[in-house]
């Protein structure tokens, strides 16, 4: 969009037309804000429309109706007048020449920060679209942190544009519909604004896939015809039997979205004319103890579907959603779904962190969608701190928007609402970074599992921990928390950090070693300069740089000689010499720069060579590996490293076995190899016919002396013509 000069501020004057969408807005403000407030909201405008001078939208219509219809947006809402005006200013400073600090001097310093924590980031250069929207996304989430007033006028910027998605090409349609539905209609969710969430999911849908929400609606409008009358008499019963039992209230029919059948259509694999809950019913009474009250009249008009109750009352939902849910079966043999919730959870379900509103610093939030909202943007903002990367952040921000939660106790009776599928090594962490760190197992219902273990709702979950115990790359596949999946990287990163600096040193001191010199010989003035000539700040950027393949250890020794000029070092070792100096040795356990090659799969024991991959580190193979020859080539990028004496941990080996093929024979070689102290990771049939088939088993063992003590057990077994270790 092409940046309109402003005019000055005090050119603007306050007298002039207001057009009657302004008018509208005034009215609707002036229901709940002091005349006064009313005036700096037509102020805003009146700036606003000198700023946008002469810029349009896709539409034709003059800009400024944009801002406007967000502002209204938020007045159906109730918000505060600094809101509203944020709103209607809220794309000045990246479309127009009004600067911030006139606007904190006309408006106040809060109404700056708002509409610059919903300002884009499009004026700084990122190298692809996704990494611009994922810090544009950032950048909006801390200033949610700040201040939950940000992401109202988010959301309520998305809607209407949403609203009048019309005009923008197709491509541009399906980006922005599918943004929609994968962030903001959750984000909106999450806050517990459900009415905003439904018209978002709605209209994301129709852009995203329209003949789909053409066809689904067509449906719906049948099936409600159908069964209009059915519904008006399940109503009256409804209202009926709480009449009878004295509960103050009133039942209503819902409709449920398309996007919300399509969900359930796609989720659960089946038809249209499967679903048999098209429709729903509430009932709005006046206490939480008269819900319960009407959750026993309705038990007794119709019979509940055993299983199908939940109480969010007890247990509010994460978005601080309160309400009965419970099944029936229906007079005319369908199940009938029935929400019961006062008014006040009424106002929260549908409006979320926005109902009620009534922001003031001090008080701290009015209801329990805007605490659990804080709660959850705090978490996100110490997710963020410790997450460089924009686009790893955003992951994290979408696994968090799980809709379906699981509600779990400690043995202390707390609760904690984590996402669907959860293990309890996100519990761990949701407890505490400390607890998940060092976990080593759960006990769930008092029963002993493992962490890797899914949760259901209503579990008590007590997590065992051990000072000894650390994270393993291995946990990143078995969480589905944003906070359990940055805490276990934070660690495997500073564990990568440190092996890398050890592991570096070692190779420089042993290039070093062989011209003749070592490290710590060097003076500190040349280690400076050459850290300052490769732009590095410490010492151990260079040693890790090293272990990581980034650098080479023999040219850096070089390059260090050189500059400590003619005559230092000793005399340089000849190829041979170098050959055979002592090589570096390695444990195992440097499993931050060290992998294993899954060609060879190398075991302890066996003769290695290292070779250097750029940004990975040192990957291990066997000597007689088949790509040694190639790796030769790049002689730089190899390592002389051995097995240390002592080596822990297990380590993967593949065995090919051929059997007799009959019935019972895999059991048998199954039982030996356990029999032998070896956990099986896989097993699969390489070949097979009438008489023989060939089995491959990938297992772990300690080392080349534990798979060979393997390999005797399974050819004593008797079913076995031939067991070699794979690949030969």
């Amino acid at each position: 969009m092409e940046v309109i000069p402003v005019k000055k501020l005090t050119d603007v004057l306050d007298d002039g037309p207001v057009p009657p969408y302004v008018q509208a807005l005034e009215e609707r403000v002036g229901t709940y804000l002091p005349h006064d407030q009313v005036l700096r909201i037509r102020r805003a405008f009146l700036i606003g429309a000198a700023a946008h001078e002469g810029q349009t939208r896709k539409s034709g219509e003059p800009y400024i109706t944009h801002p406007v219809a967000v502002a209204h947006v938020l007045a159906e809402l109730g918000l505060d007048a600094e809101t509203i005006i944020a709103a209607i200013l809220h794309d000045t400073l990246e479309d127009t020449r009004l600067a911030r600090d006139e606007l904190a001097g006309e408006f106040g310093e809060t109404v700056a920060e708002l509409v610059d924590g919903v300002t884009k980031l499009d004026k700084m250069r990122f190298s692809s679209r996704q990494e611009a929207d994922a810090e544009s996304f950032r950048k909006m989430l801390l200033a949610m942190a700040r201040d939950l007033r940000v992401i109202l006028i988010k959301l309520s910027d998305r809607l209407h544009n949403m609203r009048t998605l019309g005009a923008k090409d197709a491509p541009s349609r399906r980006r922005i519909a599918r943004e929609t539905l994968e962030i903001y209609a959750p984000i909106a969710q999450r806050l517990g604004m459900n009415k905003f969430k439904a018209e978002l999911q709605d209209l994301g849908f129709k852009a995203l896939y329209p003949d789909r929400h053409r066809i689904i609606g067509e449906r719906i409008r049948a099936a409600i015809g159908n069964r209009r009358e059915a519904m008006a008499k399940i109503e009256m019963a409804l209202e009926g039997r709480l009449a009878a039992e004295k509960i103050p209230g009133r039942a209503v029919s819902r409709i449920k979205s398309a996007w919300s059948i399509y969900s359930k259509m796609r989720g659960d694999h089946k038809s249209f004319a499967q679903l048999m809950d098209v429709y729903g019913f509430r009932v709005i009474t006046d206490s939480a103890m008269h819900c319960y009250m009407a959750l026993g009249a309705v038990h007794g008009l119709y019979k509940p579907v055993d299983g199908r109750f939940k109480d969010f009352i007890a247990i509010p939902k994460g978005n601080g959603y309160q309400s009965l849910h419970t099944v029936l079966l229906g007079p005319f043999g369908a199940p009938i779904e029935i929400q019961i919730r006062t008014s006040e959870m009424e106002s929260v379900a549908e409006r979320g962190v926005a109902a009620h509103w009534a922001y003031k610093t001090d008080s701290g939030p009015s209801n329990s969608a805007q605490a659990r909202a804080r709660e959850w943007l705090s978490a996100l903002a110490d997710s963020q701190a410790n997450t460089p990367s924009a686009s790893e952040f955003l992951e994290n921000v979408k696994i968090d928007l799980f809709p379906d939660e699981v509600y779990l106790f400690t043995p202390r009776g707390e609760i904690f609402s984590l996402p669907r599928n959860a293990t309890a090594l996100d519990f761990a962490y949701a407890v505490h970074t400390d607890v998940g760190d060092h976990a080593v197992a759960a006990r769930v219902d008092k029963k002993l599992v493992p962490l890797r273990t899914r949760l259901v709702s209503g579990q008590q979950v007590e997590i065992i921990t051990a000072p000894s115990a650390v994270p393993n790359p291995a946990w990143l596949e078995a969480v589905v928390t944003g906070k359990a999946r940055t805490a276990i990287r934070q660690y495997l990163k500073h564990l990568q950090h440190e092996d890398a600096v050890d592991f570096g040193h070692r190779m420089l001191d042993r290039a070093l070693d062989a011209r003749g010199m070592s490290l710590d010989a060097v003076p500190a003035a040349t280690l400076d300069r050459f850290l300052e000539d490769a732009k590095l700040k410490r010492l151990e950027e260079l040693l890790s740089e090293i272990a990581l393949g980034n650098r080479f250890a023999d040219q850096v020794a070089v390059q260090l000689l050189g500059l400590l000029g003619p005559g230092a070092g000793g005399p340089q070792a000849s190829p041979e010499q170098q050959h055979s100096a002592e090589k570096i040795r390695i444990s195992g356990a440097e499993r931050g720069v060290l992998s294993f090659g899954n060609c060879c799969h190398p075991l302890p024991g066996d003769e290695i060579i290292g070779f250097l991959s750029s940004g990975k580190g040192i990957v291990v193979h066997r000597v007689e590996c088949p790509n040694v020859p190639e790796f030769r080539k790049t002689p730089e990028r190899i390592v002389a490293i051995e097995w240390d004496r002592d080596v822990a941990g297990d380590y993967r080996a593949e065995l090919r076995i051929e059997v007799l093929n009959r019935p019972g024979v895999l059991a048998t070689v199954a039982a030996a190899i356990a029999d032998a102290g070896s956990n099986i990771e896989n097993v699969e049939y390489i070949e097979r016919d009438s008489t023989a088939a060939t089995l491959l088993f990938a297992i772990e063992v300690k080392g080349r002396k534990h798979l060979a003590d393997v390999m005797r057990r399974v050819r004593r077994t008797g079913v076995v013509s031939g067991v070699y270790r794979h690949p030969l």
